[in-house]
């Protein structure tokens, strides 16, 4: 019978959970019907424009869902993830073709009681950071 080594012990900076999420407009349209948040900024360019913005944007409960998707999916066991705090700093704007969000969680440090805290970090390309935040993962 073969063991295998124990996986090396992760330190501040490494890489937890990292991926890419494609959001078209039709996805904020559905999101809308899904989450009753009918706001016209969301799916009418026109609402937008007069507001101010180059586009409609992401709904901040949709971004934060993918932050929760892309730990859960990691985790395994979403009763794990014990907090999760997220700060948007700009809005996501998503023209005609669509827009990708690309999210990353990184150890920030151990918690000697509590597990490990990451740093999520949300990103579109041309727009740079668009949100950060904080998770605490139980063992």
């Amino acid at each position: 019978m073969t063991r295998s080594a124990p996986a090396p012990a992760l330190v501040p900076g490494d890489l937890v959970a990292g991926d890419e999420y494609r959001l078209s407009p039709a996805d904020l349209v559905r999101y809308a019907g899904a989450s009753r948040d009918f706001n016209p900024l969301h799916w009418s360019p026109r609402i937008a424009a007069e507001a101010g913005l180059p586009g409609v944007i992401a709904h901040g409960t949709l971004l934060l869902g993918l932050v929760s998707r892309l730990l859960s999916r990691r985790l395994g066991d979403p009763a794990r993830l014990t907090e999760l705090t997220f700060r948007f700093l700009r809005p996501v704007v998503v023209p005609e073709g669509g827009v990708a969000v690309a999210l990353e969680a990184r150890v920030a440090d151990r918690q000697p009681d509590s597990g490990l805290a990451l740093t999520i970090v949300a990103t579109v390309a041309g727009a740079g950071t668009v949100g950060r935040g904080r998770a605490l993962v139980r063992p």
